[in-house]
């Protein structure tokens, strides 16, 4: 059996992210403790089921939580809320981080980072890039259709590179011990960049033309805006002096021409009448571009159209 690292984890968020990386480490060994909310009786009572392309499995016992006052300080933090929860934060992370130990922001977009290390002060803040398809499918059940790496990198205030560090590597054991890739990433805003470059366009436009990936790319006009959009954010990336590459876009739509028929997070958020994560996603680094004089008008276009079908959404 893999040795885990004997960090114990706090799984802030038990979605569909959270809830199949955490179920995960607890298979492989490691000690989790998961905060939950509308599921918490359902998994304190049945434990947590995860239906996954690698192979299904049920934890019958979790450690389960509905108030943060109750859980243990842990070494790593795992934040895997919508970042349009992170106004909890300020009441959830202080009493279960470690003045030692690590928060790990498994969240989408730009600047997310930032928010929490502002919370946390000298606790070291990880950013993990999830490059997975999963949702939950029903209270302390999740499906996992696809995919499922991670990439980390570790944060500083002044964006530059930071190298790979002793918690980073063995966080990163873990996640292998339960069989999720992982990628260690010395410079975590080139790596946010070029998640962007991915969610931007799929997550934008999957809301506002009501598609799938696989029907964005299947017609040659949206194709041809997805790549443009790509473009957009390379634009952005660059202004901040990180390069992404035609090679590396290139990458990203044949991953997606790859994937199975993909509903995005942000679409299954928009059909079941959610907040809709468009300020870190859109708004953050739309503001870092123009900060930095760079207009991106097709990405400007997309946030004013889900900043209007997010209000009229939640009504």
């Amino acid at each position: 059996m893999n040795q885990t690292s004997g960090y114990s984890y706090a799984v802030v968020g038990t979605g569909a992210v959270g809830g199949f990386y955490g179920a995960c480490l607890q298979r492989a060994g490691a000690e989790v403790h998961f905060l939950l909310h509308r599921d918490f009786e359902q998994v304190k009572q049945q434990g947590l089921v995860v239906e996954s392309a690698l192979g299904n499995f049920v934890l019958p016992q979790v450690w389960a939580y509905s108030d943060v006052r109750h859980m243990p300080a842990c070494d790593v933090v795992i934040v895997a809320l919508k970042t349009t929860q992170n106004h909890l934060l300020p009441q959830l992370l202080p009493p279960i981080v470690k003045p030692d130990g690590v928060v790990l922001v498994l969240q989408n977009g730009l600047g997310v980072e930032a928010q929490v290390a502002d919370l946390v002060g000298q606790t070291s803040v990880l950013g993990g890039l999830c490059f997975i398809c999963a949702n939950k499918v029903a209270p302390g059940h999740i499906r996992h259709l696809d995919y499922g790496q991670i990439k980390l990198g570790a944060y500083r205030a002044d964006d530059r590179p930071a190298g790979i560090s002793e918690p980073m590597q063995r966080i990163a054991q873990d996640f292998q011990a339960a069989g999720i890739p992982v990628e260690l990433a010395t410079d975590l805003l080139l790596a946010r960049w070029q998640k962007l470059v991915w969610n931007i366009p799929y997550n934008g436009l999957s809301v506002v033309l009501n598609a799938r990936t696989d029907e964005l790319m299947a017609q040659p006009q949206t194709r041809s805006l997805v790549e443009t959009i790509m473009a957009e954010v390379a634009a952005a990336a660059a202004a901040c002096d990180r390069q992404i590459t035609p090679d590396f876009i290139q990458t990203m739509l044949d991953y997606t021409l790859k994937m199975k028929p993909y509903r995005t997070s942000m679409k299954i958020d928009y059909d079941e009448g959610r907040s809709l994560e468009v300020e870190t996603m859109f708004g953050n680094p739309l503001r870092t571009a123009q900060h930095r004089g760079v207009k991106l008008p097709r990405i400007e276009m997309l946030y004013q159209q889900l900043k209007f079908l997010a209000g009229r959404n939640l009504n």
